[in-house]
């Protein structure tokens, strides 16, 4: 039987509350969904704490969203946030850096790792946008990471299959790969089968319509940035519940 393990992605307690209940080993806790994820507040993540009893808490650090390119101030503001993670009661972090060259920042990876001694490590997707796959594969596990969240270089997982199935034998067990992006209840099967991967990463999201009885739509808060501000997306518990079943039940 193998022992497969599922991340889900959550935006807010409410997620996270819902990830529990459907089952989930950990959750990433994040903020700024639209933009890929980034920080999330004190207040998120003491909460998220303060509900998860029997899930495990990891927390992503990003301070802003776009590339992984960091400047020394958005540097020193991860390692704050790294330290507000571990003061309040996170398993783990979840970041990457890059260079110019789309390289990993071994540098400044390396001072994020020794800040987040004694916590768990995930090396997010900055990974899908490297110049050189299998080389970034091994600097990350030089650095002591403990997974590398991928899709694969493609824009899901199900398309990047074939270099998750390559990344999975190249680690040799020396690191956990964390397949993410565009996994749910109709595919976990397939990438499961075909890249022998057993860590999975999917939000289980749906649509919930704002309770707001008054609607004004022609003011948007993002300015000439347009999204639904009466819909919000939120992890349910079925969705949660069908993606692990669909996976466990054929074990």
């Amino acid at each position: 039987m193998k022992n497969y393990l599922f991340e889900v992605c959550t935006n807010s307690v409410e997620s996270c509350i819902a990830a529990q209940e459907g089952g989930a080993n950990r959750v990433e806790l994040c903020a700024g969904i639209p933009e890929g994820g980034t920080t999330p507040s004190y207040g998120e993540i003491a909460m998220a704490r303060e509900v998860l009893t029997t899930t495990r808490l990891h927390v992503i650090i990003r301070p802003r969203g776009g590339d992984f390119l960091y400047s020394p101030i958005e540097i020193k503001t991860m390692l704050k946030d790294i330290e507000m993670a571990r003061r309040l009661g996170a398993d783990g972090v979840v970041f990457g850096c890059l260079t110019a060259n789309g390289e990993i920042d071994v540098p400044v990876m390396e001072q994020l790792m020794e800040a987040s001694e004694g916590l768990s490590v995930t090396f997010h997707r900055a990974f899908d946008v490297c110049r050189d796959a299998s080389k970034a594969l091994e600097q990350i596990i030089n650095l002591g990471c403990d997974r590398i969240l991928t899709s694969g270089q493609q824009a899901t997982a199900e398309l990047g299959i074939p270099l998750l199935k390559e990344l999975r034998e190249r680690a040799k067990g020396r690191i956990t790969l964390l397949a993410g992006c565009g996994v749910n209840e109709k595919n976990i099967c397939r990438i499961a089968k075909e890249t022998g991967i057993q860590e999975f990463h999917f939000s289980a999201r749906e649509s919930i319509k704002s309770g707001m009885a008054y609607k004004n739509e022609a003011v948007s808060m993002g300015g000439t940035v347009h999204i639904s501000e009466y819909e919000r997306n939120v992890t349910t518990v079925k969705r949660v519940k069908d993606t692990i079943g669909n996976l466990t039940s054929v074990i």
